[in-house]
């Protein structure tokens, strides 16, 4: 009880070991750098448009194409997670999305480029899967959405290392018309990073325990669309779609946006000055991952997740329709940034706890990634849209509010499981 001697109330990271705050370590970088990656190509669109000649809505396909892709990668990364180990899953998709940056730099043509992006995502989906499963079978139950939360910060960091690369290479070095190729360069570096994942983390214990008892695998997807667990199955699925196209037909054209010109709807700044005002936002998206756990903690994870969801609905149209009131962009920006993205702390604690361990990896990496193919529609959408006459990047955005709110609406269709231990 409060006040009684020689009690003391613990702070919750003193019960973490060290070697789960490495395991979260490798999970974060992971994802740090696998944002990094894809989002290079977010901050040169306008670069390569000019380059290999095409518009706005080849710029989305191209988008479009990677998350898709990206949604296959994670289905099959789910599977080998669940047969091989979360760990080695981790290591392959960090050396297949860096290896094809490096391939992306070699492009001639158009097709190359496309082929490429689309064999990025392939890493891109197989590194959620594994890193976020990692983390949830390693980290005790009452502080799993915490940790998720910690390891999707990553994508923020990723963000702003991506906008800051970006910004040097291609308007402070100026490298030419070419220096794109020296950007997807540098996307190939996290492939170092894998030695060190290798070396240091271990599979879960969970993991290294069923496979011992030699427990006989089964068809994950005949499990996961069995009568016990189809339906879950499918509520989730569709949830993860919805935020998915809520947050990728935003954040993909958001660099876009502020370097379209006013009269074409955009903010019209340079690269280098958009730079000042996406990387307040990305600050406030890394605090808006890191404290949904301990929001949720308080409030509920279902009252935390429509939360975010509903202001972020609010203020995308508001943002959309400021392009000219640049001190206004620059106040909304961090906020806007919390809710968009804080709200993906939910997924990675609360899809483990829905699956059992045999098929834990290829249902979060089911519906995490099918979610994220049916929302990669998103950046093709938004560019047809912004290329219509009299309607501009900025109203086009504003269509994603519509997709938050739907994923508002469809948590309440699923189970709450805070807290919980995870299924044998």
């Amino acid at each position: 009880m409060p006040g009684t001697p020689g009690l003391t109330t613990k702070p919750w990271y003193r019960d973490i070991t060290a070697g789960q705050w490495r395991v979260l370590l490798a999970a974060k970088l992971g994802w740090m750098l696998d944002a990094m990656d894809f989002l290079l190509y977010v901050m040169v669109i306008n670069r390569l448009k000019a380059y290999f000649d095409f518009g706005d809505a080849t710029a989305g396909l191209l988008g479009t194409i990677t998350l898709l892709v990206s949604a296959a990668g994670g289905l099959f990364f789910g599977a080998i997670a669940d047969r091989f180990g979360r760990a080695r899953a981790l290591i392959f998709t960090v050396l297949i999305f860096s290896l094809c940056s490096l391939g992306a730099a070699t492009s001639q043509t158009l097709t190359q480029l496309l082929v490429w992006r689309a064999l990025l995502g392939i890493g891109m989906g197989g590194e959620w899967a594994s890193g976020a499963v990692l983390v949830s079978e390693t980290w005790p139950a009452e502080h799993r959405t915490k940790a998720i939360g910690i390891m999707q910060s990553g994508w923020a960091l990723g963000y702003i290392l991506a906008a800051v690369i970006s910004a040097v290479v291609l308007d402070v070095l100026s490298l030419g018309e070419e220096a794109w190729r020296w950007l997807f360069v540098v996307g190939a570096l996290p492939a170092f990073y894998t030695l060190w994942i290798r070396r240091r983390v271990p599979e879960p214990a969970i993991w290294v325990e069923r496979r011992r008892l030699g427990v006989p695998g089964s068809n994950p997807f005949a499990v996961l669309f069995g009568p016990i667990l189809w339906r879950r199955t499918v509520l989730a699925t569709l949830l993860a779609a919805s935020v998915m196209f809520g947050n990728w037909g935003l954040f993909f054209w958001l660099p876009s946006f502020l370097a379209t010109p006013v009269e074409q709807g955009g903010a019209g700044m340079t690269l280098l000055r958009s730079m000042g005002w996406i990387i307040p936002m990305q600050v406030g998206a890394y605090f808006g991952y890191l404290s949904f756990g301990f929001i949720s903690d308080r409030l509920g994870r279902r009252r935390t997740f429509i939360l975010y969801l509903s202001v972020a609905a609010l203020l995308v149209p508001v943002y959309g329709q400021l392009a000219r009131s640049p001190d206004v962009l620059m106040v909304l920006g961090p906020l806007l940034g919390f809710v968009g993205y804080g709200y993906f702390s939910l997924f990675g604690a609360f899809l483990a706890e829905l699956f059992p361990t045999a098929v834990r990896a290829t249902g979060q990496g089911f519906v995490y990634n099918a979610g994220r193919g049916l929302g990669a529609l998103a950046p093709f959408t938004i560019g047809v849209l912004a290329s219509m006459p009299h309607l501009g990047i900025g109203a086009a955005l504003a269509l994603t509010s519509a997709f938050f709110l739907a994923g508002a609406l469809l948590i309440l269709t699923l189970p709450d499981t805070s807290g919980r231990p995870l299924q044998a």
